[in-house]
């Protein structure tokens, strides 16, 4: 029962954050540096990239849609007055797609400072599959970022060996929403398209906090394996703002979210990746989870739990295996 009421205030403690300490302005000069954003043409990935650029970084967004794409870029163009700004097709529901662009980015020589896998779902139809069949809440927000990193992993490494610190950074976009995974983290048997029993035991609700509790065991796995050599993997909850996420919403949840819940993004909704990404203190604390806005936090006791995070690594490496 104490625990119980230790985890609600830390639910509340992330829902209402208070006033932050570390800003925009903070960041340091990001000169020579290069990020990766997915999900970096709109919502908070786009103002991820919008402040990188107005300090100086090189910035490649990632997602589905060159149109939405080109917009966004020539708005940050001119915004930033920067034209250091670059598109790379991704779409994380099709593993083949993503194994593609990987090894096309790899190819061009260009270094990652900053890997930051922002782009993700909410609450899709539990029919939604992905490419490679399984749910597409799971596959957008878990395997596809998560085998992406990997495939990026040699440029990460290399690209580590070179920064002034010797460290780059990865950054997981989880959620609050981690509290309410279902008992274990994962309800592995909904997971699988072909599995019956997915829709009887999950629900779009499920689906997207075992996803978001997966992003958190997945970064601490990557801090394991590679924190030595310079990956420096963190895990945040980027605070509750108003972004595109909430389109598969019931309207009632979606006024909900908006209106008691959801604050303005800019430049909140930017504040707790770019402290993870960017922020000297940041470097030292890889495997850790922040909370909004630009604080070090606590997620759910079981996501420290190393076994589970082998777990998804390997679901992930699984997965990969079938798109080879």
């Amino acid at each position: 029962m104490f625990q119980g009421l230790w985890n609600v205030w830390y639910q509340i403690r992330e829902i209402y954050p208070p006033t932050p300490k570390w800003g925009v302005d903070d960041i340091p000069d990001q000169t020579g540096k290069v990020a990766l954003v997915t999900g970096g043409y709109a919502g908070i990935g786009k103002l991820i990239a919008k402040y990188l650029l107005l300090k100086n970084a090189t910035v490649y967004i990632a997602g589905r849609s060159q149109k939405k794409a080109e917009e966004a870029i020539d708005e940050l163009k001119q915004i930033t007055k920067s034209d250091k700004i670059h598109f790379l097709s991704l779409d994380l529901s099709d593993l083949v797609n993503v194994k593609k662009t990987a090894e096309e980015f790899r190819k061009s020589g260009e270094r990652i400072d900053m890997l930051f896998n922002n782009a993700g779902i909410m609450i899709p139809p539990m029919d939604q599959l992905t490419k490679q069949g399984y749910d597409l809440t799971w596959g957008t927000n878990v395997v596809g970022p998560s085998y992406f990193t990997i495939l990026l992993l040699p440029v990460l490494l290399s690209s580590a060996k070179t920064a002034p610190d010797g460290k780059v950074r990865v950054i997981n976009v989880a959620s609050n929403a981690n509290w309410f995974a279902p008992k274990g983290g994962i309800l592995w048997d909904t997971l699988e398209g072909s599995n019956p029993e997915r829709v009887k035991k999950g629900s779009p609700e499920s689906a997207y906090s075992q996803s978001k509790w997966a992003n958190i065991v997945f970064s601490n796995e990557l801090a394991k394996r590679y924190g030595s050599q310079g990956i420096v993997s963190t895990a945040v909850n980027p605070g509750s703002v108003r972004t595109e996420v909430n389109r598969h919403a019931a309207p009632w949840t979606k006024w909900f979210l908006e209106t008691v819940i959801q604050s303005a993004p800019d430049p909140l909704g930017a504040l707790t990746p770019l402290y993870a990404g960017t922020s000297p203190e940041a470097a030292d604390l890889g495997g850790r989870y922040f909370w909004p806005w630009a604080r070090v936090g606590i997620p759910r006791k079981d996501t420290n739990d190393e076994a589970q995070w082998k777990r998804v690594w390997e679901f992930v490496e699984e997965a990969a295996k079938r798109v080879a």
